[in-house]
């Protein structure tokens, strides 16, 4: 413990979170290994300080690290960015150049937003991350590397693998080592020291006075969502230092710094990429249920709605049935609306007495969850010709559970 306050002591991290806690300590335990590593967690959660971490305990601490945003770099420029060029190999190639495994040699890249990189720079990563060796653009001659990769990414690397947006085999290659960064929401008890710290250091830097939170505010402050994170906070701590009347500031008056949230976000919803036991599907079922039911419920009127018809002969004593009659042959039935016949005067259908009727029985349609579930993907996927991504979303569900359901039920497309 006494380490992980070391590093909290020397990165300026605040927070005592048990997921804080136990992040810092992975990132501190790996740190003297040559061990790849992937970081993931929400935009603003600050993954590339734990990068910075591992690189500054490792023993390559005295030799380069670069920090790379794959999501910055233009698809056609991403390779000669990572592994250089030769002069001549593109347009505006006037020169050769080093690239970003050349210059770091012996050092540590940070590869952000890994999720973003183009399939064909994934392939040419994957085999820096196998054999050390890589090949500048427009080159043939294999070169080799020493540096350490640790990626981060806030996108689901593994529902990308199942989407063809991301190479399986490096995605296992890179999650040698995962650190998840909890996001701000998930430790709520950090959120006012966090915030006192940032108005301290704000006061200071504008030469003010540090602002307060009445309890109110400070309740408020705690159970916002915070979608931004850390990255948020501290914005809205800088806002309300400069802009906020009072120094004593109160709900009212935080209320105005705080951007409203979309009423859809207090309602009850289902969660892409959940891995839990039951998968998406398990958030699901309550949904299914009550949709069955009703349904149930519904064909239960309406077969004691008929068999009242059928055994008060004053409710009704004929009606005309034609399946394809044309709309005009109609005509509005003059009783109540729970009573109603449609007449046309084709086909006379006489119903019968209803002493004559001996016994009904109802039948109980299935509610099994399990072809409930096979039925609408079959539909979802008849209804958009096999594609996947279309149906899943018109099913409110992932892709990756969709593929993982075809398997489950033996679904062919």
């Amino acid at each position: 413990m006494d380490n992980i306050q070391s590093i909290k002591n020397r990165f300026a991290i605040i927070g005592n979170s048990q997921a804080l806690n136990y992040a810092l300590q992975v990132a501190a335990q790996v740190s003297n290994t040559d061990l790849t590593v992937l970081i993931s967690g929400e935009s603003g959660v600050g993954k590339e300080v734990f990068s910075q971490i591992i690189h500054a305990l490792s023993a390559r601490k005295h030799n380069p690290f670069i920090a790379v945003n794959c999501g910055a770099i233009p698809e056609g420029t991403i390779d000669s960015e990572l592994f250089g060029h030769e002069k001549g190999s593109f347009t505006g190639a006037v020169d050769n150049r080093k690239g970003y495994f050349e210059t770091v040699n012996g050092g540590t890249i940070f590869l952000d937003e890994i999720g973003e990189m183009p399939l064909g720079t994934q392939a040419r990563l994957l085999r820096v991350l196998e054999t050390g060796e890589y090949i500048r653009v427009g080159s043939s001659k294999v070169q080799k590397t020493d540096v350490r990769v640790i990626a981060a990414t806030n996108r689901d690397l593994l529902e990308r693998t199942e989407q063809g947006k991301f190479r399986e085999d490096l995605y296992y290659r890179l999650n040698t080592v995962p650190i998840r960064v909890p996001s701000l929401r998930d430790r709520k008890e950090d959120i006012p020291m966090l915030f006192r710290k940032f108005c301290v250091d704000f006061a200071e830097r504008y030469k003010t006075t540090s602002i307060q939170l009445d309890d109110e505010a400070r309740e408020l402050l705690v159970n916002y969502p915070w979608p931004g994170n850390v990255r948020e906070l501290k914005n809205i701590a800088e806002q309300i230092s400069v802009l906020a009347p009072e120094k004593l500031v109160h709900a009212a008056d935080l209320r105005k710094f705080l951007p409203d949230q979309p009423a859809m976000n207090r309602l009850p919803a289902i969660v892409p990429g959940s891995h839990n036991g039951g998968g998406d599907f398990s958030s699901e079922r309550d949904i299914l249920y009550k949709l069955f039911f009703d349904m149930k419920k519904d064909v239960t009127e309406l077969k004691k709605m008929f068999f009242d018809i059928l055994q008060n002969p004053n409710m009704a004593h004929a009606a005309a049935f034609q399946e394809a009659a044309p709309m005009h042959n109609f005509q509005p039935a003059e009783t109540p609306a729970s009573q109603a016949i449609i007449a046309s005067p084709a086909q006379p259908y006489i119903i019968q007495d209803s002493n004559k009727i001996d016994h009904h029985e109802e039948v109980e349609e299935t509610l099994s969850i399990a072809d409930k579930e096979k039925e609408l993907i079959e539909k979802a996927l008849k209804k958009h010709k096999g594609k996947r991504k279309d149906a899943a979303l018109d099913l409110g569900i992932s892709e990756r559970t969709l593929y993982r359901k075809l398997k489950e039920y033996n679904i062919n497309e």
